[in-house]
């Protein structure tokens, strides 16, 4: 024990600078430094395993803390040693200081790790019996927790890495590609056995051939920082596969790479990310991650203590100011990292310079994006964060994706964030799945459904959301990332195959997972053998699932905005209805490539549309529609129209009438390309529309898609000019789309 002006001396700032986090190779050994405001001492920990698996420790106290971080040098230590912190100070659980130097901590600056979680009383930080957890605010737990928790490890400096070439697609050209890093190849015969599953086999030229066939410019993968599974996974033999369950924020999950580059250790792990990343910029695809700063994987304070509850644990989270002092959960995994504190802010801002300046990264999907920004007051829309990430030099030509909201008070913010971010519109997803899956089944059942008004203020880019801004209307409608489907919740087919989520193989009885899907089973629940089954009125199942799927397509494809596709949507993968399939890492996930016919025409159709999207500049707009003349233009140049099936002009009253589920939406072209006429059936009954747009174009309209065909080759069948008031005829629930191409004369 050291008496209290020892204790000062070591804990009183000495000001003579701020030193780098973490742990750094340095001369002879390392410098360390580590946040830990409110300890007594922390102690830097190498450790040894020997062949037979025993655990040998040595610790180095650090002898200076400057501003509440501790830091010092330790001579003898090489890259590979694996290493952690023990921290001295208060056990105080009640006013929220949680000291235990029984538990060896991660470094939340650690590049690398290895090991495993146990999740055994022994990673506690409170004293638990043979019957599981007592109280967490009760007495320490004194059991070394080191053979069961993940250990960090130094790591070589990677440098500046040569090959760097940021792709920087333009967010009008944008199409983002969600997946998972091992569910995309896990089955993917293309990719060679040991790949499959990796980083490597992310950047494999099968996967990349496959992207680019869809048109793909932007690879968004689920989180790949370090992460650990939720001891309520492992008795049920579980484990978390989604990843949303952070370890640390600078290394990469060193599952995914493939055993050659695990077994040289996290620096080969790192390597194999940085030449995955290389890969993909060499094929012109940016690599955007999905990152997770909104909470740790230490969940409540009943839950394993690994690193910042034991560091630091009034600072890094968000209390509720109560006594005992607990937890303010926003994010439903039963911590919030706290983004009022500046260190918190740091760190985060630190791991995003990390992964764009060293692996090469080109941007960031935030997680539950809103705790990132919430303040004494809620949700602030120019948090320092947001801030931050707009000026930050390294940060500020980053693609930034925000999921708006979470489960806190007011979390839903969708359309609020500031420039330059993009956001999830989870407003467009419900209405295309709403106007053309939930209210298909109502009108089969003969319920009412909604009018079209939701719907076209979707397809125009969400003006009413995302115009929100000094001055309007300057982020533009790619800040509507649109999608149908993500990771969470039904997969595309299953949206058009199940009316009830079926999660039973989660092991919670089917409570998880949303309720609400605005999904239709289309008269059987679950499979079909396609073809076969017949509904009452003779149309077959498996048919009208097809054309929905192709309607769903159409409308991400053709909308304004910036599409997302989910992986494996493209030719209808399946869940078998689970709809929260996080904590399944087999077949239920795994993106299978054992197409069949029908699953083949339907990955044709998506190629199909993607590329007509990227032929056509009136497709991928950047600016949001002013349904006017634009400035210097011509007064029959309206850049949007809309027109009912009569061909006339909508009014007031159309927009109104619940019963008007007919459209036609005219985008106007430039005079070197095309205009295009979207036509939209949404109704039970084929319907005749004549074709409007006089007022705008005497061009010809010339037919490009139709939901209705099978294949999209079926178009070339349908090759006359049509004028302006010419009646097609369109099926039920369908979309068709045409194209004004650009003439030889003066015509407008």
């Amino acid at each position: 024990m050291r008496d209290n002006k020892g204790m000062l001396e070591s804990v009183l700032p000495s000001h003579a600078h701020t030193p780098q986090l973490g742990v750094h190779l340095s001369g002879d050994g390392v410098d360390v430094a580590v946040l830990a405001t409110n300890a007594t001492a922390v102690e830097f920990c190498a450790i040894d395993i020997a062949d037979d698996g025993t655990l040998t420790e040595r610790r180095f106290p650090l002898p200076h803390c400057d501003w509440g971080i501790w830091s010092g040098h330790v001579s003898g230590m090489k890259a590979g040693q694996r290493y952690g912190f023990r921290v001295h100070g208060p056990w105080d659980p009640v006013r929220g200081q949680r000291h235990n130097p029984a538990k060896l901590l991660v470094d939340p600056y650690a590049r690398g790790f290895v090991g495993d979680l146990r999740n055994v009383p022994q990673t506690r930080d409170f004293t638990t019996g043979p019957d599981g957890p007592a109280d967490p605010f009760g007495a320490p737990d004194s059991r070394d927790s080191a053979p069961f928790v993940p250990h960090s490890v130094v790591v070589e400096p990677l440098g500046e890495h040569p090959h760097i070439h940021h792709p920087r697609v333009p967010w009008k050209d944008t199409v983002v590609y969600e997946a998972h890093v091992k569910g995309l190849t896990a089955q993917m015969s293309a990719v060679p056995e040991d790949l499959r599953g990796t980083y490597a086999g992310m950047a494999h030229p099968a996967v990349i051939d496959h992207l680019k066939s869809l048109g793909v410019t932007t690879l968004e993968l689920l989180p790949i920082h370090a992460f650990a599974s939720e001891s309520h996974l492992d008795s049920l033999g579980l484990s978390n596969y989604w990843g949303y369950n952070t370890l640390g924020f600078f290394a990469p999950h060193a599952a995914y790479a493939t055993k050659r580059a695990q077994a040289g250790g996290p620096t080969a792990v790192l390597d194999e990310v940085r030449g995955m990343v290389h890969l993909l910029h060499e094929a012109g695809i940016e690599v955007v991650l999905d990152v997770v700063y909104n909470h740790t994987c230490e969940g409540g304070v009943d839950g394993p203590t690994l690193g910042w509850r034991g560091l630091d644990n009034q600072l890094y989270y968000m209390h509720d100011g109560g006594s005992p002092l607990r937890y303010a959960d926003v994010t439903g995994t039963g911590n919030s990292l706290d983004f009022r504190r500046p260190r918190v802010i740091q760190m985060a801002l630190d791991s995003l310079r990390y992964w764009v300046s060293e692996i090469g990264i080109d941007g960031f999907r935030f997680d539950l994006a809103v705790t990132l920004g919430r303040g004494d007051d809620g949700f602030q829309r120019f948090h320092p964060f947001f801030v931050a990430l707009h000026t930050d030099p390294v940060l500020r030509g980053a693609k930034l994706i925000a999921e708006p909201w979470d489960v806190g008070p007011g979390g839903w913010r969708t359309g609020q964030f500031p420039v330059p971010f993009a956001e999830w519109n989870d407003r467009f997803r419900d209405a295309i799945r709403g106007f053309w899956v939930r209210d298909f089944g109502a009108a089969r059942a003969g319920e009412g459904t909604a009018g079209v008004r939701e719907l076209a203020t979707r397809l125009a880019g969400s003006a009413d959301l995302f115009g929100m801004s000094d001055p309007p209307l300057l982020r533009g409608p790619v800040a509507s990332v649109n999608y149908v489907t993500a990771h969470d919740g039904f997969t595309m087919h299953d949206l058009v195959s199940y009316d009830h989520k079926h999660n039973l193989a989660n092991g919670e009885d089917n409570r998880d997972g949303s309720q609400g899907n605005s999904s239709w089973n289309h008269g059987v629940e679950g499979p079909v053998a396609h073809g076969s089954v017949a509904d009452e009125t003779g149309t077959q199942i498996a048919a009208l699932r097809r054309k929905s799927l192709r309607n769903l397509w159409g409308m991400l494809l053709l909308s304004a905005g910036t599409p997302m596709i989910t992986a494996g949507d493209e030719f209808a993968r399946t869940q078998n209805g689970n709809n929260n399939a996080y904590c399944q890492d087999n077949e239920i996930s795994w993106v299978s490539w054992d197409l069949s016919d029908w699953q083949r025409d339907l990955l044709a159709t998506v190629r199909y549309l993607s590329a007509l999207r990227r032929s056509h500049s009136a497709l991928r707009v950047d600016n949001f529609f002013l349904g006017a003349p634009r400035p210097h233009e011509e007064p029959h140049q309206v850049d949007l129209s809309w027109f009912c099936a009569a061909g006339e002009v909508l009014g007031h009253d159309h927009w109104n009438d619940p019963s008007l589920r007919t459209l036609q939406m005219l985008r106007r072209g430039t005079a070197q390309d095309s205009h295009v006429l979207l036509v939209l059936n949404g109704e039970n009954e084929p319907r005749t529309v004549r074709l409007g747009g006089a007022e705008v174009t005497t061009r010809q309209w010339r037919l490009a898609w139709n939901s209705a065909f099978e294949h999209p080759d079926e178009v070339k069948a349908h090759t006359d000019l049509l004028p302006c008031g010419t009646e097609v005829r369109l099926a039920p629930f369908s979309i068709q789309l045409y194209l004004a191409d650009v003439e030889t004369n003066n015509e407008r």
